[in-house]
């Protein structure tokens, strides 16, 4: 007897040796048992998942001299007939080889005469989408309104070209990818019938490879068994299936994870050596990152990567070098960047300069973050602490410029002997601001941005010294100075003499008077404390900190009219 592939050996021959299928499987049965036989079906799905295998036992099942019945005996002439393709009631087409319309019509023409040995005449249709437009056109009227006992069973793998008018007179069934745990598991039976000694792991290179497949699964095994004989190392198994060593992919991964962005040349280099395919390695490396990602993500994570023990701890500390975000980040970039490489006529380069990138991706800051980072030093610039309710000026905090000016020590009233400790006179001014910021906010907005202040006593010298001069006395009358031009802010005060005296009054511990004085700076000195005072202003230094930044130039804000 000359020799099966396994692929054939091991074809399933009945309904409940099929692998999984179990939705088409019951429906398919349940119709026989019922007598709810459709006069056409399309059986879709990718290669080797069991469509005309499906198909030959669905022709079993309806001529089984024991039938019909969806557990065909496969002893009986019927059944025998079809296994060996010999039944001349159930025919087998190549739809790419015959899908003319002259081949359309000599069908038809058989399908008019009653079937000679079986119950139903079943025309079995591989790769029905192979069919011409023409052809399609000649069966429709069939597929409507067939003849007695004839059953069409259309098999493809491309469902969206068979035409939508032959698919509303047909019962679509769709045949799943096969899982890789049953696919693993179908070869450990056809491995322990045929006495072959492979390791699971190797399974699972077989299972992994033949993606959803189950007859290149057992293709895949009958070409290792060929190449190693009943003992498959993996070794000879990754040679054979080109299979990408998790050695290389564990490699890269840590290289990216390290930024060790100097590796990348040299592993890019072993791998064109060892002659892999750039484009398959990029497909392993993205599942890789995927399979990083799931250890990260969650426990257990064994149901959903079919890898031994030993390989998935080796992932689980692989993943605790990055974080599950930047896993998440590195694999979306590759997946974003796969059809680049795809079409790209340099895929070393292309491969190489992405690899880089990935190496320094925890450099990179992400343009949210900046925008946000812009947003909170707008704010802190431009916020307001309250608003001048007469003139629109805005009212902040007392500038460094003024707090530089007091900063000599407090006065103790010494004639009553109080033992009060020394505080400053910055403390002083700034309890007298704060105090007016709540029963009047206008008046401690001109105070703050408009003004220079003096404490003086009786017995002090009078002479006035350059602006924002602080002088040590006792606190008799505080002296409130205002720069030319600023008249308007005097008047403003003026009217709200009796407001400040309380104020500073109940500060300083004793009766208080208020002066307002205009002083006359020259313009050279009050250039230099502008640019004092900008120097010293926090939303500079903070600007200037942010962006290494330099101050070149300090110019006064334009008025209203003087932009016009």
């Amino acid at each position: 007897m000359t020799y099966l592939i396994y692929a054939r050996k091991y074809r399933p021959k009945t309904f409940d040796e099929m692998i999984g299928q179990k939705t088409v499987v019951q429906t398919l049965k349940n119709a026989i048992k019922n007598d709810r036989v459709a006069q056409a079906y399309i059986f879709s799905g990718m290669r080797g998942v069991g469509k005309t295998t499906a198909a030959r036992i669905f022709a079993k099942a309806l001529n089984c001299q024991q039938g019909p019945t969806p557990t065909p005996c496969n002893k009986c002439e019927f059944c025998k007939a079809v296994d060996e393709d010999r039944s001349v009631d159930v025919l087998e087409i190549d739809g790419a080889s015959n899908r003319g319309i002259e081949e359309v019509r000599t069908l038809r023409e058989g399908v008019k005469y009653k079937p000679i040995h079986s119950r139903n005449k079943v025309i079995i249709i591989d790769e029905v989408h192979m069919l011409t437009r023409e052809a399609f056109n000649a069966l429709l009227k069939t597929l409507e309104e067939p003849p007695p006992h004839n059953v069409f069973i259309f098999a493809t793998t491309e469902f969206h070209k068979v035409p939508a008018t032959i698919i509303s007179r047909c019962q679509h069934f769709e045949f799943k990818k096969i899982s890789q745990r049953d696919i693993v598991n179908h070869l450990l039976d056809i491995t322990q019938k045929e006495k072959i000694k492979i390791s699971s792991s190797g399974l699972n290179l077989i299972a992994e490879a033949a993606d959803g497949s189950l007859r290149d699964a057992q293709s895949l095994l009958d070409q290792a068994v060929a190449f190693s004989g009943d003992v498959i190392n993996d070794e000879d198994l990754k040679e054979i299936l080109g299979t990408i060593s998790r050695e290389i992919l564990f490699g890269f991964s840590s290289m990216i994870m390290e930024e060790r962005s100097d590796a990348v040349f040299l592993l890019v280099d072993k791998l064109t050596e060892r002659g892999y395919d750039l484009r398959y390695f990029y497909k392993e490396l993205i599942q890789h990152f995927r399979n990083l990602l799931i250890v990260r993500s969650i426990e257990g994570p064994q149901d959903l990567i079919p890898l031994n023990e030993e390989e998935i701890d080796n992932l689980i500390k692989e993943a605790q070098k990055a974080s599950s975000e930047d896993i998440l980040r590195y694999l979306s970039v590759l997946q974003q960047a796969e059809q680049g490489l795809k079409y790209s006529s340099h895929p070393r380069i292309y491969l190489e300069v992405l690899l880089v990138k990935l190496c320094h991706f925890k450099k990179l800051t992400p343009i949210e973050n900046i925008i946000k980072e812009l947003k909170n030093l707008k704010e802190e610039m431009t916020t307001p602490s309250k608003t001048h309710q007469d003139s629109g000026l805005s009212i902040t905090n007392q500038t460094e410029e003024n707090k530089a000016l007091l900063t000599t020590p407090d006065l103790q009233d010494k004639d009553e002997g109080s033992s009060k400790e020394e505080i400053k006179k910055e403390e002083i001014i700034e309890e007298v601001i704060n105090t007016l910021q709540k029963e009047k906010s206008s008046l401690a907005a001109i105070l703050a941005q408009h003004s220079s202040f003096k404490l003086r006593d009786e017995d002090l010298d009078k002479s006035h010294s350059s602006d924002k001069k602080i002088e040590k006395a006792s606190p008799k009358t505080l002296e409130i100075y205002f720069s030319g031009g600023k008249k308007f802010y005097m008047d403003t005060l003026q009217k709200e003499m009796k407001l400040l005296e309380k104020a500073a009054s109940e500060i300083i511990g004793e009766k208080i008077k208020v002066k307002l004085s205009e002083e006359i700076v020259e313009e050279g000195s009050r250039r230099e404390k502008e640019v004092e005072a900008a120097l010293k202003d926090p939303n500079v230094q903070y600007f200037m900190d942010l962006f290494k930044a330099q101050v070149i130039s300090v110019e006064p804000i334009k008025k209203v009219k003087d932009r016009e």
